[in-house]
């Protein structure tokens, strides 16, 4: 199965394409994409979405594993990324691409067992589980890949169905 994993952002989007098999990961990309500030929001959002529909086209991911939002502070910042996510999802919606959802607090207890690590020790998890050195340099890069790490680890097992029974109580 390819996983593509996803850090949302306006600014950065974090992406990691994961090729898992028999219990196996293979880094097939990692990457940002980043638009400039200063430009229209729209225009970014378009870079957004064109830039994933050529991911997906070119890596063909059976599935996208993406970070739900979670903000207590910058409702303006909150807005903005919650535009880009939905072009994200848009495109994979777009592809045919199957969408999973998880929180920081699930990636985190799935990649390091403890729902409350610190961002260090999930990056430094990441590494370890897919073999990577000093290319993984964005912060953003190593949370798409932990996302899709946490979609492998989690996918079709009682865990995933508990996340999306509880996602569902809450909508």
């Amino acid at each position: 199965m390819i996983i593509l994993g996803i850090d949302p952002g306006l600014a950065i989007v974090g992406y990691g394409v994961l090729e898992y098999r028999q219990d196996r990961f293979h880094t097939m990309a990692m990457g940002s994409i980043e638009t400039p500030a200063g430009i229209d929001v729209e225009e970014r959002l378009k870079m957004i979405y064109d830039d994933m529909c050529e991911l997906i086209r070119t890596y063909r991911p059976d599935e996208m594993a993406i970070e739900e939002l979670f903000f207590n502070t910058n409702q303006t910042t909150a807005i903005a990324v919650a535009e880009a996510r939905g072009v994200i999802l848009l495109a994979a919606i777009n592809h045919g691409v199957k969408i999973s959802e998880y929180t920081p607090l699930q990636v985190k207890q799935s990649v390091v067992g403890y729902g409350r690590a610190e961002k260090c020790q999930v990056i430094a998890l990441v590494k370890n589980i897919l073999k990577l050195g000093s290319e993984l340099r964005l912060d953003d890069t190593a949370d798409a890949l932990a996302i899709a790490i946490c979609h492998a680890h989690t996918r079709g097992s009682l865990m995933q169905d508990y996340f999306n029974e509880k996602k569902k109580k809450l909508r």
